[in-house]
């Protein structure tokens, strides 16, 4: 049935049929995290990284209302060029599908087409969260949903410093989903090393990673895992600017009554403004880091 509507690249259904590693990539970092040709230029330079580092890369998106896991090189520049494309999370698959038009994968929908294709392991820059203020506005990302359902682990540099990180920990914990620190005892901040929050545990390298993935499995205690990866000290931005600067964007997004799957690229795009470009160019590196740690994962996974 899954045929009907998903079109997996040839080369990553190989891959899968095959035991190789693979590592799902997102697809609104392309059309709503960046503008053209960065876009795209950074895109083919994550997958060019997975490649490097042992696994096959899954870029995944809805084109023509088609579910693509794994795009060309062309799919990649056109998603970078299309207007019009809808950020679509777990509610809007089946009416971009039913339209047959474009759809960007937030972290939840990606996580939801890697599984349907068999792919374990999912690297992004920074999972979504409770918003700030959410006690009033009960802003809950349908990401945090997904990790508690759907078994696809997720590299990140920890929650996005936009959003209220101690009420997301909340969140994953009351919903059991693992919160780890890779190589760190502190939850990342994304463009922060450190959030003063602490990780549910820490681990050191990609085998114990792989380990206590498959035992999370085995186990059937469905529901992904939160893989948290520093961002690299040299582009850690200074934590004084950038939280003055998310403070500054925060207010500006609720004095123009900014919600819902429009606030996450109005924060980021106002963010990068505050800060010169800086954020930006912080975001990449990320992403780069977390692709790495990804593919390893995911070699280590398979061989288990």
């Amino acid at each position: 049935m899954l045929n009907k509507y998903l079109d997996i690249k040839p080369e990553v259904a190989r891959a899968i049929s095959e035991g190789k590693a693979v590592v799902a990539l997102e697809s609104t970092i392309i059309s709503h995290g960046m503008p053209y040709p960065q876009n795209v230029k950074t895109a083919l330079e994550v997958e060019a990284l997975v490649r490097a580092n042992g696994a096959i890369p899954a870029t995944i998106a809805i084109l023509g209302g088609r579910l693509k896991v794994g795009l060309t090189e062309e799919e990649v520049e056109y998603l970078g060029k299309a207007p019009n494309v809808i950020k679509t999370s777990r509610r809007d698959i089946p009416f971009i599908v039913a339209k047959g038009i474009d759809g960007a994968t937030t972290v939840a929908t990606t996580m939801i087409l890697a599984a349907m294709a068999g792919i374990k392991v999912f690297a992004t820059g920074g999972i979504g969260g409770v918003h700030r203020g959410a006690q009033e506005t009960y802003d809950v990302s349908a990401d945090l949903q997904e990790l508690a359902q759907t078994n696809v682990a997720v590299v990140c540099a920890g929650a996005k410093s936009i959003l209220d990180i101690g009420l997301t920990l909340e969140y994953l914990e009351t919903h059991g989903v693992p919160v780890v620190g890779y190589q760190t005892d502190e939850l990342p901040a994304f463009y922060t090393r450190k959030s003063g929050f602490g990780v549910d545990y820490r681990v050191d390298t990609p085998v114990e990673l792989a380990t206590a993935l498959k035992a999370k499995w085995d186990l059937g205690l469905n529901g992904g895992m939160v893989i948290t990866n520093p961002i690299p000290e040299a582009y850690e931005m200074n934590p004084e600017l950038i939280n003055k600067a998310i403070e500054t964007a925060v207010k500006e997004a609720e004095e123009k009554g900014i919600k819902g799957k429009e606030s996450t690229p109005f924060l980021l795009s106002k963010v990068k403004e505050l800060t010169g470009g800086d954020s930006l160019d912080s975001n990449i590196q990320l992403v780069f880091n977390n692709a790495i740690l990804a593919s390893k994962l995911a070699v280590e996974l398979e061989k288990l």
